[in-house]
Formats: C-alpha cells, structure tokens, sequence
C-alpha cells in the first residue's frame, strides 16, 4: 500500500496564481498609459490637420469674396451661404469644404472662429482640447491656428 503523503502533486497554488495575475495587472497598466498618451497625441495632430484644413477653405473664401466671413457668419460660412451682411459676391455651389458640415474637433467639440483673430491675425481657430474649455495645460491646452508650429 503507498503512502498518501509521499504522492506528488502538481499544479498551481494560489499564491502562485495571484503572483502571475498581479505581474499581468501591472504589465497592462504600464502599456494602457504610453497608449493612451499615444493616443491623446493622435487626436491633437488630427486637430492640427483639420485646422490647416479649415484655413485652406478660408483661403478659398477669400480668393472668392475679397474677405474672411466675420465671427458672426462663422466657419458655416464655408458651407453654406451666409444670409447675413457682408455677403459673399462669389459662392460656389456645395461651399468650401467637402463635406455638408464643419468638422468637430478631435473631442466632439466645434472650433471656435473669431475675425479678425488674437495676436493680430486676420482670423482663429480654436480647439479647446480634450477638456472642452479655454485655456489648460498638456491634453487640455488649446489648440490654436496662429500657433501651429508650436505645437
């Protein structure tokens, strides 16, 4: 008759499993944080790319109508005809953008638009970042058109 006790068993403890799902916790959060940061990165170049986007169709406007549209008419102006004063003497049919609509941010967040613009500049445009508020530092700081290279 054999021993019980001097059977050998073999698997996994506990302890053992805690140890790797801890070790496997730490390897995710480690990894979750560079690609978020990544990803935050992303959604401010995309912001930067439609805002060049933007002025293109702004410099369009103008070549067309001698003038930005004003604070008032907005970036709507470059997709459809605005109905208030000044309006544009050379619209083209469908706007300036190829889409029906003005993009929103990266956040879901319309641009801001001002004319004439901060610092001088004819016009801005503005993202105000992942926080949706003017101002803010890192993934909150705004994202502005008279700055770009900043960035």
């Amino acid at each position: 008759m054999k021993n019980r006790n001097s059977k050998k068993q073999s698997g996994f403890t506990l302890i053992e499993i805690m140890v790797v799902v801890m070790i496997i916790g730490m390897l995710s959060a480690v990894v979750g944080v560079q690609l978020f940061s990544r990803y935050e990165k992303a959604k401010r170049k995309a912001a930067m790319i439609q805002i060049r986007q933007i002025q293109a169709a702004l410099a369009n406007y103008r070549l067309d109508n001698n003038r930005f549209p004003t604070t008032e008419q907005g970036l709507q102006s470059l997709v459809e005809r605005p109905n208030s004063e000044p309006a544009p003497r050379n619209y083209p049919q469908g706007g300036y953008l190829d889409s029906n609509k003005v993009p929103l941010d990266p956040w879901g967040n319309p641009y801001v638009y001002f004319s004439p613009g901060v610092n001088g500049e004819e016009y801005t445009i503005e993202s105000y970042g992942a926080d949706g508020a003017d101002g803010g530092e890192a993934n909150n700081a705004d994202i502005e058109s008279w700055h770009l290279e900043d960035e």
